[in-house]
């Protein structure tokens, strides 16, 4: 992990590559890109560590915007500073916002083909894949108790079968995680 600003910048272009072929090759949005990230960055490359990914995921969650950016944005503030959250965000914008253009402009004309119709349905099966490999590795970090469970029990409930909007109750996780870590200290302490 880099410590000087010029060390920092040293990191610069391979963080623009890295968050290029991250926007580039990911299709799904956002949970699609964590098992990607989390191979680039921590596994890869070892500029964070998997806690870390861990935390900037949540913070990139509860914050506005698309998670994919908010992430990239976090990360690269983390390796190179504000220009590395500012390449970061722009590099993986980049990459889908030409690929959305480029399909905007063919895609009428092709929209009706069998062909085009199965890669779109094998493209949501993939998706769907990387969003269960991230629920599993993000499970398998998560904290195992009672009321960790609780919480994402009812955080499914909510969201899922209540429509419950989900900064809400993003807003209700963290609360009810901040009073209860709260009570479990003050027990501590008696």
């Amino acid at each position: 992990m880099p410590k000087t600003k010029n060390e920092k910048l040293k990191y610069l272009p391979l963080l623009i590559l890295t968050f290029l072929k991250i926007g580039a090759f990911t299709f799904g949005g956002g949970y699609a890109m964590i098992p990607i990230i989390q191979n680039e960055i921590v596994e890869k490359k070892k500029w964070i560590s998997e806690d870390d990914l861990l935390d900037i995921i949540a913070i990139a969650e509860s914050t506005p915007g698309p998670i994919a950016i908010n992430t990239a944005t976090f990360i690269g503030y983390k390796v190179c500073g504000v220009l590395g959250s500012v390449c970061a965000t722009l590099s993986v914008i980049l990459p889908s916002f030409f690929i959305i253009l480029m399909i905007s402009l063919i895609l009428n004309r092709f929209q009706n083909l069998k062909t085009v119709r199965y890669a779109f349905n094998g493209i949501r099966a993939g998706v769907l894949a990387l969003i269960i490999k991230a629920w599993i590795s993000m499970y398998k970090k998560c904290p195992k108790d009672v009321i960790s469970y609780v919480i994402a029990v009812l955080a499914l409930i909510l969201a899922a079968f209540l429509k419950v909007n989900v900064l809400i109750i993003t807003a209700a996780c963290a609360v009810i995680g901040v009073a209860y870590s709260l009570i479990a200290v003050g027990r501590e302490k008696k």
